[in-house]
């Protein structure tokens, strides 16, 4: 059996439940695990025998997978996209950044390889790319989490969240206004976005709900299509109640279907 060899950017939390998941897949290694330099010596301390370092090794890897947001695109992404290396990248709400997905797009094409966006928290990705080809002509998201996953984000300012006894809209706006005031809560507006009509056209409303204990998705679209409507209730993830459990699982999906002899 081929091992698909990957360097991993990033050992926070959702990092450390990818190397959790992926520990007994004879098909997948983590030979690497990227991290700043001042988290090198933590990071060898917890995944002992995998090579750690604070860039992505040249050579000896098969595929680069990010968890680490925007700096980490820009730093390791770009630069192993170019030298032919395929990267499957969990921040897509950094692509709401002026000309971020036109720079990974150009480098994945420089080096003739490919990168992937993987669709975490939220499912439907598949239909609404295809819905997309058909004629979208409207898509609104709505985000609804339990106060305490807003803390440490806009949401604070002018509201005491601890005291909120109904929901409460925080945001209303286009995906990448969301995904930039809110960059580690709207990963998947960013993704909804990038599947559909784009961060401008895209309708975002984010939700502080004391009466949910899960983080809600909702995706509305309309077209020539047809329309569809997708709900998902997601646990958080343990050590980010701001990330869903399944943003890890999504990754481990598509680092799966890259070894897989049948994928779906």
């Amino acid at each position: 059996m081929t091992v698909l060899r990957i360097a991993l950017i990033g050992c926070g939390a959702i990092g450390t439940s990818v190397l959790e998941l992926l520990e007994d897949d004879a098909a997948l290694a983590v030979v690497a695990i990227v991290v700043p330099a001042e988290g090198v010596t933590a990071a060898q301390a917890l995944v002992p025998g995998v090579k750690v370092g604070s860039s992505v090794p040249v050579t000896g890897i098969d595929l680069v997978v990010e968890t680490a947001g925007h700096a980490a695109i820009e730093e390791h992404v770009l630069p192993a996209l170019a030298r032919g290396t395929p990267c499957i990248v969990a921040s897509v709400g950094a692509l709401s950044a002026a000309g971020l997905a036109e720079k990974l797009e150009a480098a994945a094409a420089a080096g003739r390889t490919q990168v992937q966006l993987i669709a975490g928290a939220i499912g439907g990705i598949d239909a609404l790319s295809a819905a997309r080809i058909g004629g979208l002509g409207s898509v609104r998201y709505t985000g609804r989490k339990p106060p305490h996953a807003w803390k440490g984000t806009p949401a604070e300012q002018g509201r005491d969240l601890d005291a909120l006894t109904q929901q409460a809209v925080i945001f209303e706006g286009s995906a990448r206004e969301a995904a930039l005031l809110y960059p580690k809560n709207a990963n998947v507006a960013a993704t909804v976005s990038l599947a559909g009509l784009g961060l401008d056209r895209t309708l975002v409303r984010l939700i502080a709900d004391p009466a949910v204990a899960e983080n809600v998705h909702t995706v509305e679209a309309e077209g020539a299509f047809g329309s569809f409507e997708l709900t998902m209730r997601n646990k958080p993830l343990a050590a980010n109640p701001k990330t869903s459990a399944l943003t890890v699982y999504s990754a481990v999906r598509a680092l799966r279907n890259r070894a897989a002899a049948l994928a779906i």
